[in-house]
């Protein structure tokens, strides 16, 4: 006997997010309606986890040949208009593609190329 609900086992498993906000979306749904890329940002408050995206971020766009240039934001007023609510936060074409955290240039790349198909 399962006491509200607990020892109860969940019989469907949700797949994981594939976004950064955490809110189980499904996988197909993240990317179905983007487009190719035309404007990557890192948000930052000029600390040395933001510089260290920032750097990454630029690498990744050079090693994928990419039209882009590399925005650095590190006003607030436009940070927190933009929905970022840890930083460093990466921004792809208008939505916030990580946040919080400081990814390595292979993870960059790997998420543009993700993002781009």
């Amino acid at each position: 006997m399962a006491l509200f609900g607990f020892g109860k086992k969940n019989e469907e498993e949700k797949p994981a997010c594939t976004c950064s906000c955490g809110c189980g979306c499904e996988p197909s749904a993240v990317h179905s309606d983007l487009g190719p890329i035309t404007k990557v940002r890192v948000l930052g408050s000029g600390c040395k986890n933001c510089h260290t995206l920032l750097e990454s971020t630029q690498e990744a766009v050079r090693t994928l040949g990419l039209p882009v240039q590399v925005e650095y934001v590190t006003d607030m007023q436009e940070i927190m208009a933009s929905g970022a609510m840890m930083m460093p936060a990466l921004e792809i074409n208008g939505r916030i593609a990580s946040g919080g955290r400081v990814l390595k240039a292979s993870q960059v790349v790997k998420l543009l190329e993700d993002w781009g198909r």
